[in-house]
């Protein structure tokens, strides 16, 4: 019979790589113990995945298209969840509250905003459960950035005593939590993760993403081209510091591109796959020279060729952290984002910070997310 001390939430992760929705139902007990009871994944309808991908940048009659989107997203989380509760076994009363990132359209935390688009009431509406949802808002009004949120997490499920460890997202964006308990934690987006990777193999073969890197790894690396990308002012900022397809969008590449116009497409789809390890391995040399190793999720992880040059990187600046998935740290890499949102709303309801000032530059610990009753 389940401890009815213990409570199980949901959380729900679609980021910016815009290709759907991942869920997980976890069990979190008052020792701080998380058991991962089911997941489950949904794909964008291409037609709200095309949406979505407008919103990025300002459109026409766009406060219309965003709340339609925002729509259309609830339906596709609220789906997620019908899963995930079929797949448990399990019905709506048992869970204790739904965090909902939200899909990303803006991140301005420089002019004080960053926009999640979602439609939260509509969620609670269709699930029947309370929803948390809004995370990043409430670290910005303190100063901070709003992102990332996720270091606080890593540190609670991956932190070790006995070593420093790193955990790098490689969703659309990169980004790494350093998990050192006498230097304290920190964490920062590198730069960009899939992102520019997807849109360049859209662009030529018209799939998604290179999957298992093989695009990539068929071509031959542009060294003067991966300079150029790595001399992008962002990737020397220090941190606080997080970025998103604000900054690492097709434009941007196209610039890049200028001098290069007789390179082959899966020659640069190669300098793009370095410029992600690359940028990873240095923010890992500079913040985290004594780490033991360097945890990968995201669908990052399921990029071999990526996971091979990322150790490259790393090997090339002699820095000794192994470079495996979180699967080693038994927690599937397509479920880590998912988990922390549901470990979010956990911390909201306990009315706990989710934040950490050091990561986000945030003037202090915050309560972080808003609640939507069902």
């Amino acid at each position: 019979m389940p401890d009815p001390q213990n409570k199980q939430y949901i959380g729900l992760m679609s980021g910016t790589s815009l290709d759907g929705v991942d869920g997980v139902l976890a069990e979190f007990a008052p020792d701080g113990t998380i058991r991962t009871i089911a997941a489950a994944y949904l794909p964008f309808p291409p037609a709200l995945r095309e949406d979505l991908l407008k919103l990025q940048a300002p459109s026409e009659n766009e406060i219309h298209l965003e709340a339609l989107s925002a729509n259309g997203l609830a339906h596709v989380y609220a789906a997620c969840v019908t899963d995930l509760l079929a797949n448990a076994g399990v019905t709506a009363e048992s869970v204790h509250a739904v965090g909902a990132h939200g899909q990303t359209i803006r991140h301005r935390p420089e002019s004080g905003y960053t926009w999640q688009t979602g439609n939260p009431a509509l969620l609670a509406e269709l699930t029947g459960i309370d929803v948390v949802a809004d995370f990043r808002s409430r670290d910005i009004a303190a100063g901070g950035q709003g992102a990332p949120l996720v270091p606080a997490f890593h540190q609670a499920v991956f932190g070790n005593a006995e070593e420093v460890r790193v955990v790098a997202n490689i969703g659309g964006i990169g980004n790494i939590s350093v998990l050192d308990r006498c230097r304290g934690i920190t964490g920062f987006d590198t730069g960009p993760g899939n992102v520019l990777m997807d849109a360049w193999i859209s662009r030529h073969l018209g799939k998604p993403y290179d999957a298992g890197g093989a695009w990539a790894a068929s071509g031959t690396e542009i060294p003067a081209l991966l300079t150029e990308m790595m001399a992008e002012p962002y990737i020397a900022l220090p941190p606080p510091k997080s970025t998103g397809r604000d900054l690492f969008h097709a434009d941007w590449l196209a610039a890049k591109l200028t001098g290069y116009t007789a390179a082959s497409p899966e020659d640069v789809q190669a300098t793009l796959a370095a410029f992600t390890a690359e940028s990873i391995a240095e923010a890992v040399a500079k913040h985290a020279a004594n780490a033991a190793a360097v945890y990968v999720c995201g669908g990052g992880a399921c990029n071999s060729h990526l996971m091979q040059r990322l150790q490259q990187s790393l090997d090339a600046r002699k820095h000794q952290a192994r470079v495996q998935s979180t699967d080693a740290l038994r927690i599937s890499p397509n479920h880590v984002e998912a988990l922390a949102f549901a470990w979010l709303a956990h911390r909201f309801s306990e009315r706990k910070a989710g934040n950490l000032p050091r990561v986000t530059g945030a003037s202090g610990l915050r309560i972080l997310g808003a609640l939507y009753p069902a």
